[in-house]
């Protein structure tokens, strides 16, 4: 029997009596707390558990225009931001008003000429071309210049967007976004940019039942998958609504019809009855960014687009080359600042760049390097439009959004959150980078040491609880994301029967934990081991005893699909 970290409260373990200790003790270190809240989470419904779109300010507004425009024949144009929500908002949208009969196209910036948001001169080149009516995709919230022209040009503006506004909003005929504004009515506050956006069909159809003769009841649920794709890629909170959405995604990909999917699902080697979360995050969503990280953000547009299987065969095969050459370009970068280190001490905050630098790429590459050397670090390059743009990744407990703040007179413009953010340096500093962040995290006050593994464990259990039944408990609270992480298991004082080391450079490791006294034993594994793991990985011998943290997953890669633990962290007892 698996032992609780923390015993669960009297009251707590009383509401949750229905549920099982492992499933019970998992719901309440996520805040739930009552039979009701327990049922909703591990039995999202489509039908009773997503909200009106019309409890949105300006929804009504918003659905009335874009139903007018659609029936009427009004120059439509989608303009969606670049990455794995954008994109499949982009396509959401096409696939809704092609189903309507719409005159319509689709815009989409290139991502290094043109940079995130609206732009005027993409809005001058859209009013040439007759277009009347403007819906953005998981942007335009700050673009109130681009809107104003826009307005000039006797164009309308349906804002459909999920960030964080500025000072005042752009004056857009109808702005839908849950973050906007301090009078906003829609509970759900977390929808990623193509949840809105699916949100604005749901509402137009409601609005107009006449276009109810083109598109047939539930047709739009067939959407999902692109909602879902997006909910999950975009790693927004996977709670409420965003977790119906999450969930009833991934059914609609299971079996989801759209060609592109299915080829590119098939050149990964992934089945797609079985596609879970992890798939979207790891695997598809990185092709499709690498769409405008390495090329033009609409080659992955037309892959969910189309129609043709040739097209969507040749464009599959492009995503994954791209990918590929992502991989190999960051694996550059990489080599470079390893380069660069070692010709000089390194200090508390890593700044490196270099105008050749592709900034797309550098959040990749400092993930790496601050998990390797455990702080923060702060890469740079140039963009397209000749900024020195980059990404900064934690590597710790620093907060990365505090030191930003910390460096006062440095970047143009930065955002982001603790463990992660982006920035634009100001060229006079950007020699001086480093030494101003060295300087700012010596003013932040010490974070808090957390050594123990029990800390950030959801519960305690043997290595011969690693079974499939065991793992179908835990699998009721998926899908896994933000605010609903996968629950990280300790296991205390197991014996290790072997230790190798496995890859191409040898980068990823494998432990043989004991099971039952030697009966057997269940594989534990990390890929790409860096920092602490890796430093006691290099002392670990045969017949040592270690404390490990892990996750439970199947090895789809085995014979019979057994279970192994994702190693997290390891000690040596």
């Amino acid at each position: 029997m698996f032992t609780l970290y923390e015993p669960l409260d009297e009251a707590v373990r009383g509401e949750l009596a229905a549920y099982d200790d492992l499933s019970a003790a998992l719901l309440a270190r996520r805040g739930i707390a009552t039979q009701e809240e327990a049922e909703r989470f591990l039995n999202p419904s489509y039908d009773e558990h997503l909200h009106d779109p019309f409890l949105m300010v300006d929804m009504e507004k918003a659905a009335e225009r874009f139903a007018r425009a659609i029936t009427s024949g009004e120059k439509i144009a989608v303009w969606s931001d670049y990455d794995c929500d954008g994109i499949p908002g982009a396509v959401i949208l096409h696939d809704f008003l092609k189903k309507t009969g719409a005159n319509f196209e689709n815009y989409i910036p290139h991502r290094h000429e043109e940079g995130y948001g609206m732009n005027v001169s993409g809005i001058e080149k859209l009013a040439k071309n007759g277009v009347t009516l403007v819906v953005t995709v998981d942007s335009g919230i700050t673009d109130v210049a681009p809107v104003a022209r826009a307005n000039g040009a006797g164009m309308d503006i349906i804002v459909t967007d999920h960030h964080l506004p500025q000072e005042k909003l752009p004056d857009a005929f109808a702005v839908l976004n849950p973050n906007a504004r301090p009078d906003e009515t829609y509970p759900h506050k977390s929808l990623c940019g193509s949840g809105v956006a699916w949100k604005l069909v749901c509402a137009t159809l409601q609005m107009a039942p006449e276009l109810r003769e083109r598109v047939p009841e539930g047709w739009e649920k067939w959407l999902l998958d692109m909602v879902g794709l997006a909910t999950i890629a975009d790693m927004v909170p996977l709670v409420g609504e965003n977790r119906v959405l999450a969930a009833y995604g991934l059914r609609v990909m299971r079996k989801s019809p759209r060609i592109g999917l299915q080829k590119l699902l098939r050149g990964m080697r992934v089945e797609q009855r079985a596609i879970s979360e992890d798939d979207v995050g790891f695997l598809i969503a990185p092709r499709v960014n690498a769409a405008s990280r390495m090329g033009e953000a609409r080659d992955a547009f037309q892959l969910f687009t189309t129609n043709d299987e040739s097209e969507a065969d040749l464009l599959a095969k492009k995503l994954e080359k791209m990918n590929r050459e992502r991989k190999a370009q960051a694996g550059a970068i990489t080599r470079a600042v390893h380069a660069r280190l070692k010709e000089r001490a390194v200090r508390s905050v890593i700044a490196l760049g270099d105008p050749e630098w592709r900034p797309a790429l550098l959040g990749l590459v400092a993930n790496t390097i601050a998990d390797e050397y455990e702080r923060p670090v702060f890469l740079w390059g140039r963009e397209g439009n000749m900024s020195l743009k980059g990404s900064v990744r934690s590597g710790g407990a620093t907060h990365i959004l505090e030191l930003m703040q910390a460096a006062e007179n440095t970047f143009v413009e930065f955002g982001g959150h603790a463990a992660a953010g982006g920035f634009t340096v100001l060229d006079t500093e950007v020699f001086f980078l480093e030494d101003r962040l060295v300087e700012a995290h010596a003013k932040l006050p010490a974070p808090a040491e957390e050594d123990d593994l029990a800390m950030r464990a959801d519960a305690v259990i043997t290595p011969e609880e690693a079974t499939h039944a065991f793992l179908k408990k835990v699998e009721k609270l998926a899908p896994f994301g933000q605010q609903n992480p996968k629950p990280v298991f300790l296991l205390r004082e197991v014996t290790l029967r072997g230790i190798s080391r496995f890859g191409k450079g040898k980068e990823h490791l494998k432990l043989k934990i004991d099971v039952n006294d030697g009966d057997g034993t269940v594989d534990a594994v990390t890929f790409f081991v860096k920092g602490a793991v890796a430093r006691t990985a290099d002392a670990l011998a045969r017949g040592s005893r270690a404390n490990l943290l892990a996750h439970l997953e199947r090895d789809t890669f085995s014979r019979g699909t057994p279970v192994r633990l994702r190693l997290l962290d390891i000690r040596v007892v």
